[in-house]
């Protein structure tokens, strides 16, 4: 499967190796993004669904720019449930865009409205939700979109648009009104 990233979320953790004394210990890391919101001016997780993106310094990712990555096609592992958590594995960068299948993205509510999640008809069927955190009027989702895939929030429809001089770029736009939403 091939993922191009949109946008991260918000809370980013990492895993080195145990030997201190192993040279290609910060290269072996891991790296993990899940979706967080601020509450009392701290950034926590506030977890309604658990799950993750992971990243290894080995698969070309530079943990010290992850902005960098954005616009990039990954090799990824199909979506799975593992201890009770949503996990996606971000392999190999690949050297050339592709034409992905999945975009990465963040959805926040503070820039598309609330979204109903877990509601009848609140995303496309293909659409992959990996974590979602909520905390008062906040919410973050990190989300597994196909091209035109979509989200319903309490403002409209977002919808994913793909580039079509560059399909590994995409945007999410608004649509409708409220009267068609949640």
């Amino acid at each position: 499967m091939h993922v191009a990233i949109i946008s991260f979320a918000s809370v980013w953790r990492r895993r080195f190796r145990a030997e201190a004394d192993d040279p290609e210990r910060f290269r072996r890391a891991a790296y993990f993004n899940t979706t967080g919101v601020s509450a009392d001016g701290r950034l926590v997780r506030h977890r309604k669904i658990a799950g993750h993106v992971r990243f290894n310094g080995v698969g070309r990712f530079n943990p010290y720019y992850p902005q960098r990555m954005i616009g990039w096609v990954f090799e990824c592992d199909e979506p799975c449930i593992w201890n009770g958590q949503n996990k996606v594995f971000f392999g190999r960068r690949l050297d050339r865009h592709e034409r992905p299948d999945y975009f990465l993205l963040a959805v926040r509510s503070a820039e598309f409205g609330l979204v109903g999640v877990g509601t009848k008809g609140w995303k496309s069927e293909d659409a992959w939700l990996i974590s979602f955190s909520e905390w008062r009027d906040q919410q973050e989702l990190l989300m597994l979109l196909p091209p035109a895939g979509w989200v319903r929030t309490d403002l409209g429809r977002i919808v994913l648009s793909p580039d079509a001089v560059r399909p590994w770029s995409a945007r999410l736009t608004l649509h409708g009104d409220a009267s068609e939403v949640l």
